[in-house]
């Protein structure tokens, strides 16, 4: 329909506005072009000057169109004269009046179908005497009743502000775009049965919004059809363009520069990124869609027409709201800082998931930037989150800190590198479409003979690239960590330090999204992995104290050589504990279970030594010196193992290497 109307739909410039036409001006057109009832407003696009009287037919014919009688010309001119005039803005009795639509709808929908009228008896005086007197008159008339409705068109629109924000116009979308004139302009204050017709869920709100919305389109379409949508799109593009942008800056979006953003500092820019985040959804599902159903709403009679006044309104505010993530993916793309990651993919999957409602709002053409801007960005942010990851990785391998916890406790590496990992595990969907475009460029054989990826029925994303590269930064990571084991001078304290540092990584993968992702076979093999270290613990650092005991085959002691096995066996053990009792197991459970097992293995086989041969030294002076503690003793020094704070009392810590005596040295340790 707007392509009949104006010669270029696309520049708004173009529009023409209706001429004071003389009598013989109107003659001369007549005479350039043969008018029938069923003449096409297209025929006289090549008249611009003509646009008012060439669009009568740009809307639907309706049987008066077709049979207009010179009866009905003169009538239609009649009530046009009387009607049009009474409400002439010029006129003493309309400035009275604050709106002629919010005085009286009946008389607001009387006059828009005077208008239509007039609109189709000025068709009919050109198609049949365009010399005729009545054409001027109608003209006249035509810009009167012009004049009233962009008054209102301007009115309705600036005092409606309330009654036509992004809520309730998106609550209209569903109102059939076909009848809210006939439904609503026959709604009076005291009858209400005509607005239920539309729908009796709608609360009160939406009854004055839906209202406001009719009346404003009306007028648009009443209009356009007679070749005044310049006014009207002026009048609306002027309000609504400033409802907008001070929609966003009230949500906070402001214009920066680039300069200025360059210097600032990252903590700012968090606080920045997580409000954007919250601001653009609100943006885009409600701002921007609820004003491209309103602007789609007014001017249905033509596409073309509501193209143009949402692209003029949305366009700079749309580019202006994805300014900050843009800024943000080139800050990023030229520093990559892995801890910033997580700000990244927020911002990432913030517009990923607005994408759909993006295409909708901003689906027209001449709006294409926007989308160009919002796919290049969410493309920077890709690269941008894809360099941390690899600078994670780096960072892992070139980690060269000497700094050791002297009890084996968990390394600091451990804490952050896990929590990192556990992070990333909570990004897995966007990690994932990252990754797969991204594959892993590294030693594949091994991996795969690491680490199978679980397969997850139940997930709609296929996790399968973000499991494959969680599971590559925790290997890279536990190669690093027997490399920094390797530092202890004390075997078993490095065995200490594996089994607390793979416990940590466990338990971190176990109580986090990194469980679904790793599987449970991943979790099996890694414990068994810390089962292995426990053991081997155990052979480095009691070894030495079981071996002072003579083996269940031997013969039988002399008094002498058990003398010396009693000996033997409370120096190895006062040794072994001294040393240990300075280690540290941090999980309890674990802590338990190993000193459970090491009393298995010593308690056992001293008990049965100590009850064979200690009656045979009863006799001795000296054997409170040669026996210092009990096997109910040596449970109860063992259970005080593995809480990191011994407590040495006696000469000197060199005392553990010669036999000990309660005049010499004893050992306790305090309990936590």
């Amino acid at each position: 329909m707007f392509n009949d109307l104006y010669k270029d739909s696309q520049d708004i410039k173009s529009y023409v506005t209706p001429l004071n036409l003389s009598q013989s001006a109107m003659v001369k057109m007549a005479k350039s072009v043969t008018f029938s009832t069923s003449t096409s407003a297209s025929n006289l696009s090549s008249h611009p000057s003509f646009t008012s009287l060439a669009s009568f037919n740009s809307l639907p014919a309706s049987p008066l169109n077709q049979h207009f009688s010179q009866s009905m010309m003169e009538e239609a001119l009649e009530s046009a004269d009387s009607i049009i005039k009474k409400w002439d803005p010029n006129s003493q009795s309309y400035r009275k009046i604050i709106s002629l639509f919010r005085h009286s709808r009946k008389q607001a929908k009387e006059f828009i179908g005077c208008v239509r009228d007039l609109r189709r008896a000025m068709h009919f005086l050109v198609s049949q005497d365009s010399k005729s007197d009545k054409l001027v008159l109608a003209q006249n008339l035509m810009q009167i009743g012009m004049s009233t409705l962009e008054k209102e068109f301007f009115q309705i629109l600036s005092s409606n502000r309330d009654h036509l924000d992004p809520d309730s116009a998106s609550g209209q979308s569903t109102i059939s775009s076909n009848s809210e004139f006939e439904v609503y302009m026959d709604y009076d204050e005291d009858d209400d049965d005509e607005l239920k017709k539309a729908g009796e869920s709608i609360s009160q709100v939406e009854k004055a919004s839906a209202l406001v919305m009719s009346d404003l389109k009306v007028i648009a379409e009443t209009m356009i059809s007679c070749g005044y949508g310049k006014e009207c799109i002026k009048s609306y593009k002027l309000i609504r363009k400033s409802i907008v942008d001070e929609g966003l800056h009230l949500l906070g979006i402001e214009k920066v520069k680039t300069s200025h953003f360059q210097k600032m500092d990252w903590g700012v820019l968090e606080h920045m990124i997580k409000n954007w985040i919250k601001a653009a959804k609100i943006g885009v599902t409600t701002l921007f869609r609820g004003e491209k159903l309103l602007c789609d709403h007014v001017f249905s009679a033509s596409v073309t027409i509501g193209q143009s006044c949402f692209n003029q309104i949305a366009k700079e505010a749309g580019l202006n709201l994805f300014m900050l993530p843009e800024l943000v993916a080139n800050k990023e793309k030229k520093q990559h800082h892995h801890e910033r990651i997580f700000k990244m993919m927020d911002l990432y999957a913030a517009i990923s998931d607005l994408w759909p409602d993006i295409e909708m709002v901003f689906s027209f053409d001449s709006l294409a930037s926007v989308k160009t801007l919002v796919l290049s960005t969410l493309k920077k942010l890709k690269d941008s989150i894809h360099m941390c990851l690899k600078e994670f990785d780096t960072m892992i391998h070139k980690d060269s800190s000497k700094e050791l916890s002297p009890e084996g406790g968990v390394h600091k590496l451990t804490r952050t590198t896990m929590n990192f990992i556990s992070s990333l595990s909570e990004y897995n969907r966007v990690l994932s479409e990252i990754l797969t475009e991204h594959p892993l460029k590294t030693n594949t054989r091994l991996l795969e003979s690491y680490f199978t990826a679980p397969i997850l029925e139940d997930e709609h994303v296929n996790n399968h690239a973000c499991s494959v590269h969680l599971a590559w930064l925790i290997l890279v990571f536990l190669c690093k960590l027997d490399t920094k084991a390797e530092s202890y001078n004390d075997v078993s304290l490095s065995y200490i330090f594996l089994v607390n540092n793979m416990q940590f990584v466990a338990d971190t993968v176990r109580s986090s999204h990194l469980k679904n992702l790793l599987g449970d076979d991943w979790l099996t093999k890694h414990e068994a992995k810390l089962k292995s270290y426990a053991e081997k613990y155990e052979k480095t650092a009691w070894a030495n104290v079981l071996v002072s005991l003579p083996a269940k085959t031997s013969a039988k002691l002399s008094p002498e050589e058990a003398t010396t096995c009693f000996k033997r066996f409370h120096a190895a053990f006062a040794g072994a504990y001294l040393k240990q009792s300075s280690c540290v197991i941090v999980d309890t459970k674990l802590r338990d279970e190993l000193k459970v097992s090491i009393v298995k293995k010593l308690v056992p086989e001293y008990r049965e030594f100590y009850e064979k041969y200690l009656p045979m030294l009863r006799q001795d002076r000296n054997i409170e010196m040669l026996v210092s503690f009990k096997p109910d003793n040596l449970e109860n020094y063992l259970s005080d193992l593995f809480h990191g704070t011994p407590m040495l009392t006696g000469s000197s810590h060199s005392a553990t290497a010669s036999l000990f005596s309660p005049s010499c040295f004893s050992i306790r340790c305090v309990k936590h």
